[in-house]
């Protein structure tokens, strides 16, 4: 009978380890415009210049919890630190999102054949869209450490399957960026934990009636 017990309770242990060791890992790629080129171009996403570029998410109901992507800069040390990001349903709209990004890890890829360094910025938001899978997104206002309009930002282009704009010349090749997050069709993470919980409870149940 202690072995029924010890069973049963180390399987339904390591079914909840399985789970919430799932949790740190539920943000995944919502949406990628494919790797970066860092050789051909890139467009300037500084002051009141504007990039937009289309996505499709796969699903209506999505949660963005951050937005990589490469830039050009002609620094080493005068990074990015702030960047304007909108999402809406039209190029440029601001419809589904419209805020200003904080907090950007610069990560180094190396000098192209320009001498400009290649940075990823790895930047943290949370958005929630609703109603349509397919959306534009937007970065502009971008801001280094010697602040804003003083060291120039340009957007990778990686001519990836996004349709792109530029806020002053039009149609341009698309940028390499990529969305991280959820989409409707994952659990939560509070679901996952309501469940371990249930799981715990059931646990208790069998345990009392093996016992019993």
């Amino acid at each position: 009978m202690k072995t029924q017990i010890r069973i049963a309770a180390l399987s339904l242990l390591t079914i909840l380890c399985l789970m919430l060791a799932v949790v740190p890992a539920m943000a995944d790629t919502l949406y990628s415009n494919g790797p970066y080129n860092g050789n051909t171009a890139a467009w300037g996403i500084g002051g009141d210049h504007f990039v937009t570029d289309s996505t499709n998410l796969n699903s209506s109901r999505s949660n963005v919890y951050g937005i990589d992507f490469v830039y050009w800069n002609a620094s080493q040390s005068d990074l990015l630190t702030t960047v304007d990001m909108s999402m809406g349903i039209t190029p440029f709209g601001t419809d589904i999102f419209s805020g200003t990004l904080t907090g950007a890890t610069n990560t180094f890829l190396g000098t192209n054949q320009y001498g400009y360094n290649l940075y990823q910025a790895e930047v943290t938001v949370v958005i929630h869209t609703t109603g349509s899978a397919s959306a534009y997104v937007t970065l502009g206002n971008a801001c280094t450490t010697s602040g804003c309009d003083t060291n120039p930002i340009s957007w990778d282009e990686n001519s990836g399957p996004s349709t792109a704009y530029d806020s002053t010349l039009g149609t341009i090749p698309s940028e390499s960026f990529t969305l991280i997050g959820t989409s409707d069709s994952t659990p939560e993470p509070s679901s996952l934990m309501l469940f371990g919980s249930g799981m715990l409870g059931l646990a208790g149940v069998l345990r009392r009636r093996l016992m019993g």
